[in-house]
């Protein structure tokens, strides 16, 4: 089969209508990472009869335990499909052993730090070959994370970035049992028999995950953990990121508080970085949760359109809700992620 790609070899699986969309599913074959079984899928959503009409392209990524449904349902509802109607070229990725993308060889090791160094990059750069204009990239929970981990890392090119939004992201909520090394220790024996986390056991989401992140995750927050791999400071790098940036935090989420998500954002160095909290005491029909804050009917009437104004316009200021914008950040922080 012809490539779809003069960069490495790319598969059209899937090429269908959805009502008034149409969805394109590549299979990616980059070839760029110790792993050289690793498969990744890529949806890309368009308007029926106009797919030759190329907008600013959108890439979605979604958190842990899921998949591109996250944001498409078969139903043709969610973000994705909303962002299409409204002229945006939109992608879904999903990372290595996620939904379409099949499982490598081994995934039973895989690591944000391997979506980080390996699969954002390879995405990022079919995406731009099939429509070279800067990109707005959205993260939702771990989705969020990967995205600033790559951006903090120098993986993704900043210059092909049109801007970042964040959705219930942070790394600094501390976990203080695994400070003391005893503990940490333990955990790593135990979590070490297993192969994945069951996203349907632990009623998380559909997907599992591999042992892989769990381990990375018990280093970030542990005694002298950091938020980056064993070559670069994701943490530290932040500071010399540019790209406009957009945190939105979820007034009702225990997961990822939104003290946490707004010091992420704090870390970002670039001029442009505002700040939401949807709650009701922001003028929101209620406090929203860690998953609710996308996908569900007050998203849908309350937040999909500050993200349409968000992407068009590049603030939320101006839209009549209550973002906060932050000051330029003077200088790098050294402080880790856990702190």
């Amino acid at each position: 089969m012809q490539s779809s790609s003069e960069l490495f070899p790319v598969a059209l699986i899937g090429a269908d209508i959805r009502g008034d969309l149409s969805e394109d599913v590549y299979r990616l074959k980059p070839g760029n990472s110790p792993d050289a079984s690793v498969e990744l899928a890529l949806t890309r959503l368009g308007r029926f009869g106009r797919e030759g009409e190329r907008g600013v392209p959108v890439v979605l990524l979604p958190g842990s335990f899921s998949n591109r449904r996250f944001w498409y349902s078969p139903k043709g509802l969610g973000l994705g499909p909303y962002l299409a109607r409204a002229g945006f070229d939109v992608w879904i990725a999903e990372m290595r052993g996620h939904g379409l993308s099949p499982r490598n060889r081994g995934y039973r090791g895989n690591r944000v730090g391997d979506y980080v160094r390996y699969d954002l990059p390879a995405i990022a750069a079919f995406i731009h070959e099939q429509n070279p204009q800067a990109a707005h990239w959205l993260g939702h929970s771990l989705g969020g994370i990967t995205l600033a981990g790559a951006l903090g890392g120098g993986y993704l090119e900043q210059a092909r970035v049109a801007s970042v939004a964040l959705f219930g992201s942070q790394v600094s909520r501390i976990y203080w049992p695994l400070k003391l090394p005893p503990v940490e220790w333990g955990a790593r024996l135990l979590l070490g028999r297993f192969s994945v986390l069951s996203g349907a056991r632990l009623r998380r989401g559909p997907e599992d995950e591999p042992i892989g992140l769990a381990l990375e995750s018990l280093r970030w927050h542990g005694l002298f953990g950091r938020f980056g791999d064993a070559e670069r400071d994701w943490w530290a790098g932040l500071g010399e990121v540019r790209v406009p940036v957009l945190a939105v935090a979820a007034a009702g989420d225990r997961q990822d508080p939104a003290w946490a998500c707004h010091k992420l954002l704090e870390q970002f160095g670039g001029a442009s970085r505002e700040f939401l909290c949807l709650g009701s005491s922001r003028g929101f029909s209620s406090d929203f949760g860690h998953v609710e804050m996308l996908v569900s009917k007050a998203a849908q009437d309350e937040v999909w359109p500050l993200v349409e104004h968000w992407l068009r316009q590049g603030s939320l200021l101006a839209a009549g809700v209550q973002a906060q914008a932050l000051e330029p950040r003077a200088g790098i922080s050294s402080e880790p992620s856990s702190g």
